[in-house]
C-alpha cells in the first residue's frame, strides 16, 4: 500500500494516547501510520499504556492487533481488569491456534472495531514439535499473520510485545538489515504501530541494537524513579516526528481508569 503524501498540517491525522496531559503535548497525538517505541525498563506499564490506546480506540470501532511474545494473553487481560478496563464494552479476539485466524477474522468483521490478540507463546507451544528451519520462520509467521489481520479487518493499530523477545526468537544475525526490512513492512501497510522495548538495566540506549532509534517515528520514554524512599513512575516524549512536541518529563499516573501525565514531584536532592 502506498502511503499517502501529506501537503498541509492540517491534514496530518493523529492517533490520542489517551494520557491526559500527554495527548496535549504531542499537537493531539500520534500522527497516524507512525511507529513508535514505547521504551523502559520492567515495571514502567509499557504494555498497559500500549493496550490503553487500543482499547479505546476500539470503542470507537477501530481494530487493533496486539501480539504478545512471552506474556500470556490471560495474564495481559487478567492485568487489564485488574485496573478496571471493563472488556465487555469491546470485541475481543483471542488468537492462540493459527489454523483458527480466519474465524477470528471473521467474528471481528461481524462486530464494529474491536481487538484481536495472537498469543504467539502460546502457538510456539503448540507448533513444538515443528522443526523451524531458522529463526526467520517466526519472523515470516509473525509478518504473514499481521498481514492477513491488516489487509482481511483493516485494522489500523498494531502492538509488538515486545521487541526484546523478536530478537530472541528470530536470531538476529544481521540486526541493521533486518530491522529496517521489518519497519519498512509496517510503513508498508500503513499501521499506526507500537513496538514495546526493553531498555538495558543501565539506561545507555533505548533499544537493544541502538538503531531502533533512528528508524523509529517516535520514542516514548517511561522510567522509574526514586525519590525519598517512594517510586514514581515517569513519561516523556524523546521523539515524534511531524510533530512539535513538548519533550519535559511527566509523572505517570493511572486513576479513575486513566492515564494522567503530570507536572509535579520533588525534585531529587542533589548529593
Amino acid at each position: 500500500m502506498e502511503e499517502k503524501i501529506i501537503t498541509s498540517k492540517k491534514d496530518i491525522k493523529r492517533i490520542k494516547t489517551y494520557i491526559d496531559g500527554l495527548d496535549e503535548s504531542l499537537e493531539g497525538g500520534i500522527p497516524e501510520n507512525h511507529i513508535v517505541l514505547l521504551s523502559g525498563t520492567g515495571g514502567t506499564m509499557k504494555s498497559s499504556v500500549a493496550f490503553t490506546v487500543l482499547y479505546n480506540e476500539a470503542l470507537k470501532g477501530e481494530v487493533g492487533a496486539y501480539v504478545t511474545l512471552e506474556q500470556s494473553t490471560p495474564s495481559l487481560l487478567k492485568h487489564m481488569a485488574n485496573m478496571d478496563f471493563d472488556l465487555s464494552k469491546i470485541n475481543l479476539v483471542v488468537l492462540s491456534d493459527i489454523a483458527k485466524l480466519d474465524d477470528a477474522i471473521k467474528s471481528l468483521k461481524r462486530k464494529s472495531g474491536g481487538i484481536i490478540i495472537a498469543d504467539l507463546g502460546s502457538i510456539r507451544k503448540k507448533v513444538k514439535d515443528v522443526k523451524f528451519s531458522s529463526g526467520s520462520d517466526w519472523l515470516n509467521a509473525i509478518k504473514n499473520l499481521v498481514k492477513r489481520i491488516k489487509e482481511e479487518s483493516d485494522c489500523k493499530l498494531f502492538v509488538l510485545d515486545s521487541l526484546s523477545a523478536l530478537y530472541v526468537l528470530s536470531k538476529f544475525d544481521d540486526p541493521r538489515s533486518k530491522l529496517f526490512f521489518i519497519f519498512e513492512f509496517l510503513r508498508d501497510l500503513n499501521l499506526t504501530s507500537f513496538l514495546i522495548s526493553e531498555m538495558p538495566l543501565d539506561k545507555s540506549r533505548f533499544t537493544e541494537y541502538g538503531v531502533e532509534e533512528y528508524l523509529a517515528d517516535g520514542i516514548i520514554h517511561l522510567q522509574l524513579t526514586e525519590r525519598y524512599r517512594k517510586v514514581t513512575r515517569e513519561i516523556s516524549i524523546v521523539k515524534m516526528r511531524a510533530t512539535d512536541c513538548n519533550n519535559d518529563i511527566f509523572t505517570l499516573e493511572y486513576k479513575n481508569r486513566k492515564f494522567h501525565a503530570l507536572y509535579g514531584g520533588k525534585t531529587p536532592v542533589i548529593q
